[in-house]
């Protein structure tokens, strides 16, 4: 009887952060309009994420760095959308924290 362990989904599940110099990018399917601000889950190798906000003048955009800084425990000012500005699916930098750290944050919070 082979013993599996749950290793390769928790690699699929971490899909979303990657480590890089000085911090980790965060991959975000954002779904804006949301009734709540909450983390789905992962989807595609992105961590799907629902916010209430507009897509309207940044304001989603705003609320994702908000909710992230929320979720994760990290300052605000750590996060910058690197690319999608004006598209659902953003790449997120945040300054200063590894990729594990926010594996492990993120993690608990997933519905």
């Amino acid at each position: 009887m082979r013993n599996r362990t749950s290793s390769g989904s928790s690699r699929n599940s971490a899909s979303y952060v990657t480590p890089a110099e000085g911090g980790a990018f965060i991959r975000v399917r954002l779904k804006p309009r949301s009734s709540r601000n909450v983390v789905e889950g992962v989807e595609e190798g992105s961590l799907k994420i629902r916010i209430t906000a507009p897509p309207v003048e940044g304001e989603a955009n705003r609320a994702l760095i908000e909710f992230l800084s929320d979720l994760t425990g990290i300052r605000k000012s750590a996060f910058h959308i690197e690319s999608g500005l004006k598209s659902r699916e953003k790449k997120v930098f945040v300054a200063g924290a590894t990729a594990a750290e926010i594996e492990e944050a993120v993690s608990s919070r997933i519905s």
